[in-house]
């Protein structure tokens, strides 16, 4: 396959061209990629308007990932997630329809703030059975949900940050069934098309999909997608350029557009680029739970580890993990959640097991993590962002109005979201994942 940006952007680079226009560096190699790093130079294309390369290297993605569109983002999936929700607004607009979208609770926080200020009328589903970071809901629940709220859209995170992935097919089956749309954040599942034949959310019914190219593919941090499935309306085709140019930067990295062009390359000549390491993963979760770990999750490329069943914090078994040479993605007190990619060798995987299977099991620690508290809402979102506000303390902050999500990433999912009132579970939650101070709307 070709690449068509990589391959304009090297030429430019040889021609030795006096640069006249951004960036600033002129080409000088300072950090190292600058020689690469332009601009929308004459034949460069535009990205949101593309007609040259940028298009021709977008076809080809689409192609790669049997969509109806598939739109590049250097601005990462929360750009794409953005996006997806004006889609959804204008989508309601234009068939007489209320902008009302049906969500699972452990959504990321972009998709908290995008909804509410492109005014989207969101209900939230709650799972019984998980801590904030999952959200497990069944068919009929979310069945019964859509018949009494008439929603445009559902909105479900798979694979989430612990590494369970959502049937996807049956939830687009139901979905589809009462004529509302599904939107999926894959933002951890990019690489799900290549590694596990039809279980791309594409493959299994979605209409929207994003996609975060740098978590689970060998690109660059930023480097992301936009999908339209083929069961979406023409319309979502027809207007997802529009509606990722309307929140996205004018300046577009290059660098990141390159290794989004050079993925596609990449994928066509080695199809069985993820197996080996999809063997690796499985290999190293039965050894774990061998051992009496508990193993949580079904995605094959990320391994997480419940620590409290074999006595330690998730924290404490990252801080050991990071002493002996391996940093993992996340780790909180009750999960440590590890990534892996093809461009992780052997040795990487030695250095893991090795690290885990040193450690000694302890006294299970019996503390439980709280479910996601049921906030009502004092406020409606978009008031409660542009509201006055103030941070205070957790523990005086029963009764008030959150202002906005002060959630880090990872993992980046609310405890409470815009305009909800913190109640006594709120203020448990917060304090069990040690956060300690909130903005809330000023009295």
């Amino acid at each position: 396959m070709n690449t068509p940006i990589t391959t304009f952007v090297k030429n430019y680079a040889l021609s030795s061209s006096v640069r006249l226009h951004m960036p600033g560096h002129k080409g000088v190699s300072l950090f190292g990629g600058e020689l690469y790093d332009i601009t929308e130079v004459d034949g460069a294309d535009v990205l949101y308007s593309a007609k040259g390369i940028i298009l021709e290297s977008e076809m080809n993605a689409t192609a790669l990932f049997g969509s109806a569109k598939t739109l590049y983002s250097t601005e990462g999936s929360s750009l794409s997630i953005r996006a997806m929700m004006h889609l959804v607004k204008t989508y309601a607009l234009s068939t007489n329809r209320d902008a009302k979208v049906i969500a699972y609770r452990n959504a990321h926080k972009t998709f908290v703030s995008a909804s509410a200020l492109a005014g989207v009328d969101v209900k939230w589903l709650y799972s019984t059975e998980n801590s904030i970071l999952s959200c497990k809901i069944d068919l009929s629940t979310l069945e019964s949900a859509i018949i009494n709220e008439n929603p445009v859209a559902v909105y479900v995170t798979s694979p989430d940050y612990l590494g369970h992935i959502e049937d996807v097919k049956s939830l687009a089956d139901v979905c589809h069934r009462h004529g509302v749309l599904l939107l999926v954040d894959n933002a951890h599942g990019a690489y799900l098309k290549f590694a596990k034949d039809g279980a791309h959310p594409l493959d299994l019914g979605a209409d929207l999909v994003c996609d975060s190219a740098h978590k689970t593919l060998p690109c660059l941090t930023g480097s992301a997608y936009l999908h339209v499935g083929k069961t979406a309306p023409d319309f979502f085709k027809d207007n997802a350029e529009n509606a990722l140019s309307l929140y996205a930067s004018t300046s577009p990295s290059y660098l990141i557009l390159q290794s989004l062009d050079n993925f596609n390359k990449l994928i066509t000549d080695t199809t069985s680029y993820f197996d080996n390491t999809a063997r690796l993963v499985e290999g190293l979760k039965a050894k774990l739970a061998s051992l009496n770990y508990d193993v949580v999750g079904n995605e094959p490329l990320k391994i997480t580890l419940a620590t409290k069943s074999f006595g330690y914090l998730g924290g404490e078994v990252a801080s050991i993990l990071k002493d002996g040479g391996v940093v993992v993605e996340f780790a909180d007190d009750d999960y440590v959640t590890m990534m892996f990619s093809p461009c992780n060798t052997h040795l990487d995987f030695e250095r893991t097991e090795s690290a885990l299977t040193a450690l000694a099991p302890k006294k299970s620690i019996l503390t439980t993590p709280p479910h996601s508290p049921i906030l009502k809402q004092g406020m409606p979102p978009k008031e409660a962002i542009f509201a006055p506000c103030e941070s205070v303390a957790v523990k005086d902050s029963l009764g008030r109005i959150l202002s906005s999500p002060t959630v880090s990433c990872p993992p980046a999912i609310p405890v409470a979201v815009c305009g909800e009132i913190i109640n006594e579970d709120a203020v448990k939650c917060f304090e069990y994942y040690h956060i300690n101070t909130i903005l809330v709307v000023k009295e």
